[in-house]
């Protein structure tokens, strides 16, 4: 059974996640020191570190388009495709050093070294089902957009397990939107290779496109309206090119 397979590359993605952990002191010191750069200093070398070890270690190729529409400024949201569970290591590889947070599903937060870590690096969970607290924690995802750091959304809420994209979720938008951030389209090719394709770990080439970066302040209802559809096609056309 593909699950029992998947096993070992649990545990060997565990046991890179529990490395973190030396490198959790330098993360924690900043942040109880209040200094906000160099908190997203250390995380963005460590987390480049943790990813690029992991890639080797499962045989990825990560290829990288568009590097410069990388904003200088935090405080960024990259809106991104979702194939498969390699689209973080890709997406972390890509930004070479940068820090980055990620938006996941409440569930994940229950799994050992995993949710730790991901809290760890400023990213949120997101509660299913659970209008009210799906709300508090966007609020406290655009407070830390605000503060500078940077997040990473997934709008179709799932893998696609596959090269097809999935449908947005609207509501996804409201990350940038209400803190007045710059979006970061990124189109990830290839991802669902690695683990989702056959049901176990497997060598694959993961493609990477960061497109222009969207201003968001300052925009009517019907210029937001109109992001949330432009941003999807714009993945989608990158895809088309990357595939």
């Amino acid at each position: 059974m593909a699950i029992l397979r998947n096993i070992p590359t649990l545990f060997k993605v565990l046991g890179s996640i529990s490395k973190l952990d030396s490198a959790s002191k330098g993360i924690l010191e900043a942040r109880e020191a209040g200094d906000p750069v160099e908190e997203r200093r250390v995380i963005g070398e460590d987390i480049k570190i943790w990813a690029n070890n992991v890639a080797e270690d499962f045989d990825m190729t990560i290829e990288v388009e568009g590097r410069e529409n990388i904003p200088e400024q935090d405080g960024c949201v990259y809106i991104a495709n979702h194939q498969g569970y390699a689209d973080i290591i890709a997406l972390i590889v890509a930004l070479d050093g940068r820090q980055i947070g990620f938006i996941a599903k409440d569930s994940l937060e229950k799994i050992p070294y995993l949710g730790k870590w991901i809290k760890l690096i400023r990213g949120l969970f997101i509660k299913r089902g659970d209008t009210r607290e799906a709300l508090k924690s966007m609020k406290e995802g655009i407070d830390l957009v605000k503060a500078g750091y940077n997040l990473a959304i997934f709008p179709e809420g799932t893998r696609s397990r596959g090269p097809k994209m999935g449908k947005f979720k609207a509501g996804s938008f409201k990350l940038a939107t209400k803190a007045k951030a710059p979006i970061v389209p990124v189109s990830i090719s290839g991802s669902y290779k690695c683990f989702e394709e056959k049901g176990y770990a497997q060598p694959a080439t993961i493609k990477v496109m960061f497109h222009s970066p969207i201003e968001t302040k300052d925009l009517s209802r019907q210029e937001i309206m109109e992001i949330e559809k432009s941003v999807p096609s714009t993945i989608q056309n990158g895809l088309s090119m990357l595939q």
